[in-house]
């Protein structure tokens, strides 16, 4: 049953990405855009470096979450959760004690199916648009990202608000199974910097780097939600949304100086 759950939901993802890139197109691409085939060959083969870096990090994260956390979770053995309740109370929690249906399906869908989107979407546009500069910005971004981020989680295990305090997940409510393919990406203690929150605003600032104001907008209001998401699905300590703010805008600021020092060399 729970397998069955899984590929219905695979499909319905499949789905809603399936719309976005048809609404994508229409909307962020400019008209005849995909009969430049040679102008698209031709970055791809000048960028495709940068599309490595991404994938690089996307291989090591996948090694982290599956191979070498929970060795090093075992390793610490204790819940840094205990300490950040301390600090901040209860107050995330507070929000799954007053969840409306509405919004926990809508919230569930932007965490789950549109940040995903934008994940691997934003990187393919500034590739066949040759935005060299935003994917730049992206690579080098979600690089020192990752690195700054992955001695916290693998020496600061966090667990994730619901988890902690034995609360319902939203994610299980509105897809039921769909942990055992969520936590096959991530982790319930890989919390701080918060990673949604570092990326959104990397992938917005990027994204702004291009000048399509609709796609900007777009990446900008995804930013907002997907911070508003992680708070009110009760997954994210406030401290985890903090430092991963604050990472990130401080690796843009890093990257708008070096990369506007190289252009200029």
């Amino acid at each position: 049953m729970a397998v069955n759950l899984i590929e219905t939901w695979y499909i319905v993802l499949g789905i809603i990405n399936l719309l976005l890139i048809v609404l994508s197109i229409i909307l962020f691409f400019p008209k005849n855009f995909f009969r430049n085939k040679v102008g698209i060959f031709k970055s791809i083969q000048k960028n495709y470096f940068y599309i490595i870096i991404i994938a690089g990090v996307v291989i090591l994260h996948l090694i982290e979450v599956n191979l070498i956390d929970s060795y090093t979770t075992e390793l610490v053995g204790y819940d840094f959760a205990n300490n950040i309740k301390d600090i901040e109370g209860d107050v995330v929690y507070l929000f799954s004690q007053f969840w409306t249906p509405i919004l926990v399906y809508f919230f569930v869908l932007i965490y789950i199916a549109i940040y995903s989107f934008t994940l691997w979407f934003s990187p393919l546009y500034f590739l066949l648009t040759n935005n060299e500069k935003a994917l730049k910005t992206l690579a080098y971004g979600l690089f020192l990202i990752y690195i700054i981020a992955l001695p916290f989680y693998l020496f600061l295990p966090i667990t994730n608000v619901y988890t902690y305090y034995d609360a319902s997940s939203a994610l299980e409510t509105v897809i039921p199974s769909v942990e055992s393919f969520f936590y096959s990406t991530t982790t319930q203690n890989n919390c701080l910097p918060s990673l949604h929150t570092a990326m959104t605003i990397l992938i917005a600032y990027s994204v702004s780097l291009t000048g399509n104001k609709k796609f900007t907008y777009f990446a900008y209001t995804i930013m907002i939600l997907v911070i508003i998401s992680v708070i009110y699905l009760s997954i994210h300590w406030l401290i985890d949304v903090i430092t991963g703010a604050v990472l990130s805008i401080g690796i843009i600021l890093i990257l708008r100086r070096y990369i506007r020092e190289e252009t200029n060399e």
